[in-house]
């Protein structure tokens, strides 16, 4: 079998085989270009504490161990600012010897900065799940800056699935972006394509926004809803440069304007510790399709969710602040992103999340 991350149409004969279960139907709009969005389910777990289960350990196991309290998520409840909540999710996996998946939080959910992470049972890492997984899968969620409101059946991550060697190494990524350009201007190339940040906009003085540390909560069925002066500072600068302020949010925009090829994926990499004093906050995919002029891209630049650390830190134009590792398709999907399927954020420039007015 072809190696690569793994297509919709791939993961839909998943679900057919049952590989893919689930505790209620799937829904129309579920399965992405290269990942599937995971729901919800019916009760959330106030945690003491985040955990990992181990290799000994289940998640039930561990949720007898630190549950407060349970919350019936059906109509809706708050999950607050500085909880930990872990949630049983609606899919389960049973999956082929050969294949992994990994997950993330879906864009719109990173912009809000709702850390949310997968576990397994007798899990050792967030977000990764081994090699032929048979078992439930749950959600950690921690709202940082804004308290919300979540129900069964939400979406607040995705996950691809992987078959083999997925990534590309330097070379290939060199050979593909000589081939068909998947960056603007030069391509820094070094463990994944480089990705800088952009505080010199070709018009105004307005470089990102920054969460307002005490602001309401958000519903997050509601979009186009909220007013961002209600949740969001502006920040603007015309030196090219801004500071960070020690445990602060910012929604910031890369400089370079992104292009992921029908048969590639790309997932934004780890913070390197090396680059300073913030990270950029969650590692996240980036469907085939995204930035691809023929899908309606051109021009699209990634949006950049970065906290700051233990010290105020001097952020500058240009400066390069993550990078993408890019993945093969074991083919092209069905459906791409921004052309048969809405996509909210194909073409984007610096963007809240979609629960936002436009301001």
């Amino acid at each position: 079998m072809k190696q690569g991350v793994l297509t919709d149409s791939e993961i839909r004969a998943m679900i057919d085989s049952g590989t893919i279960a689930a505790s209620l139907p799937f829904k129309d709009g579920q399965v992405q270009p290269a990942s599937l969005d995971l729901r919800l389910g019916h009760r959330a777990y106030r945690v003491r504490a985040s955990f990992l289960t181990g290799k000994d350990r289940t998640v039930a196991d561990r949720l007898t161990d630190f549950t407060m309290h349970e919350i019936d998520l059906a109509a809706g409840a708050v999950l607050e600012k500085g909880c930990v909540y872990v949630v049983p999710l609606l899919e389960r996996l049973s999956l082929p010897k050969g294949t992994t998946g990994a997950a993330s939080a879906k864009s719109s959910i990173g912009r809000l900065d709702l850390l949310t992470r997968i576990i397994t049972d007798f899990g050792h890492e967030f977000d990764r799940i081994p090699d032929g997984y048979d078992g439930a899968l749950y959600v950690e969620v921690c709202p940082q800056s804004f308290s919300v409101i979540a129900k069964t059946g939400q979406m607040l991550n995705q996950i691809i699935f992987r078959r083999g060697q997925t990534v590309l190494n330097d070379n290939d990524l060199r050979a593909l972006h000589a081939k068909s350009p998947i960056v603007s201007g030069d391509a820094v190339i070094s463990g994944g394509l480089g990705f800088s940040v952009d505080l010199k906009p070709e018009t105004g003085t307005l470089v990102g926004y920054r969460a307002k540390p005490h602001a309401g909560v958000i519903d997050l069925s509601k979009l186009a809803h909220y007013a961002p002066a209600d949740y969001w500072e502006e920040v603007r600068t015309d030196t090219g440069w801004i500071i960070l302020d020690p445990g602060a949010f910012y929604i910031l925009v890369s400089r370079e304007a992104i292009v992921i090829p029908p048969d590639h994926a790309a997932e934004m990499a780890p913070y390197i510790a090396m680059v300073g004093e913030f990270r950029v906050h969650y590692a996240g995919f980036f469907d085939p399709g995204f930035g691809w002029a023929e899908a309606g891209g051109a021009g699209s630049r990634g949006v950049l969710e970065v906290r700051c650390h233990e010290a105020p830190f001097v952020l500058e134009h240009g400066q390069i602040v993550g990078r993408l590792v890019y993945e093969k398709m074991t083919e092209i999907p069905q459906t791409l992103y921004g052309r048969e399927i809405k996509s909210n954020y194909q073409g984007q420039g610096l963007k809240l999340s979609k629960h936002f007015r436009t301001p």
